[in-house]
């Protein structure tokens, strides 16, 4: 006999068939506005039909459930994650969360509730397709930039045809977006995808905010010339400056409170017998609040700046995102930590509080709702990775967290004047 959908093995169960949903045989991979995609819409629109919930896709391909609450037509508390995955992926980033938002929509199936409650999978969170992260999350949030129509993926594939050939129509994207007024808050429940909790021997712990980013592409500009015939004192060599600059932002980040990565170094003209010309390196820059980060940035470009000097080098600086902090909305981060008191063995410690490393589909909701997060427990941390893995305790805590964390918001809406 199968697990009930409501339990942690039910939820881990539904995973794993989203797992089969794949572009790869071999590897889970499933990309915004694919046949995959497609095929975990349908799936999970299922299972929320099975939970009692009126379901519909809407303009930007985010998979949606709701059932009303005490009234027609009441605002709405919104569950949910993402369904799309980074190549190579793990079996629950994004999609844990989704599910068990179904089944905690199930759970609460006959309850009295001062709002309708929701359920989304969104369309595309990661960007491993097109290059542009939370392109679901910010259709419905109404932050969507028409710029984007002209991204390609590896093909050449606009997004504006990608959208075609899925069904939807690219003119009507904007009617994915909600009004405030329409909602009554948005909680999502997510793998940490980091150690902390598990150091802390936790199951879960709430989110007080999601990490501001700013990326850039850096470009160091020397001379490119023989190996042999030119000396030490004649050479601008960008490779050896742009090695330099980064350990210098892996110095100042670990000296700091942010996060800073060079996840790309690539050189020109990349011959084995010729010193490089040029090395162009991204970063990755993150922090907790929008001051510390660009602070953070302040100090490195300075420093970067100086390294190229003394070294005879150009440098050039091109931004090429930038995403602001996003702090859960503190009456949510309550409302969570309840109902981890309420579930989790905690004796007489207080609920762990993490500032998110990560960005998450809350950070772009943030724009239109009050928003709140559910960290749980990963092994080692480890995520974007087929090694990911949660065990199922923490999952039973969480399902049992999530539920009582609706209750609390419930509880908390009534008692507004």
């Amino acid at each position: 006999m199968s697990a009930p959908p409501t339990s942690a093995a039910g939820v881990l169960a539904r995973c794993a068939e989203l797992d089969q949903l794949s572009a790869h045989p071999q590897h889970l991979e499933r990309l915004h506005l694919t046949a995959e995609h497609a095929a975990a819409n349908r799936l999970t629109a299922g299972w929320m039909e099975l939970a009692g919930l009126r379901t519909w896709q809407d303009a930007a391909g985010n998979q949606w459930g709701r059932r009303e609450g005490a009234a027609p037509g009441q605002p709405a508390l919104v569950l949910g994650s993402h369904l799309d995955t980074v190549p190579d992926a793990g079996s629950f980033d994004g999609m844990l969360g989704v599910v068990m938002a179904v089944a905690v929509a199930e759970r609460l199936r006959g309850a009295d509730l001062p709002f309708a409650l929701e359920v989304v999978g969104f369309s595309d969170e990661e960007g491993a397709r097109f290059g542009k992260a939370l392109l679901g999350s910010q259709a419905v949030a109404g932050t969507w930039d028409p710029a984007w129509w002209d991204l390609r993926d590896d093909d050449g594939v606009t997004l504006h045809r990608a959208f075609g050939d899925f069904g939807l129509d690219p003119d009507r994207v904007g009617d994915a977006a909600r009004r405030p007024a329409e909602l009554v808050g948005y909680l999502e429940a997510h793998i940490e995808q980091g150690p902390y909790l598990e150091a802390a021997d936790r199951s879960l712990g709430y989110v007080t905010a999601i990490a501001g980013a700013r990326r850039f592409r850096l470009s160091v500009l020397g001379e490119a010339r023989h190996a042999g015939g030119t000396p030490y004192p004649r050479r601008r060599d960008a490779l050896v400056g742009a090695s330099e600059a980064v350990v210098a932002v892996e110095r100042l980040a670990r000296a700091g409170d942010a996060i800073a990565t060079v996840g790309r170094l690539e050189v020109l003209p990349g011959a084995v017998n010729v010193i490089p010309g040029r090395a162009d390196l991204t970063l990755d820059l993150r922090a907790a609040t929008d001051e510390e980060r660009d602070a953070m940035w302040d100090v490195m470009r300075a420093e970067i700046a100086g390294i190229c000097d003394r070294r005879g080098l150009g440098l050039e600086v091109v931004e090429t995102h930038r995403a602001p902090a996003a702090p859960c909305a503190g009456w949510l981060q309550q409302a969570v930590a309840h109902g981890i008191r309420a579930t989790d063995d905690l004796g007489a410690a207080e609920p762990m509080g993490l500032w998110s490393r990560a960005g998450h589909d809350a950070m772009a909701l943030a724009a239109v709702t009050d928003v709140g997060m559910l960290f749980l427990r990963c092994a080692d941390g480890i995520s974007h990775s087929p090694d990911e893995d949660v065990r199922e305790v923490d999952v039973a805590r969480g399902l049992d967290a999530f539920e009582a964390a609706v209750r609390s918001v419930a509880a908390a809406v009534r008692s507004r004047p």
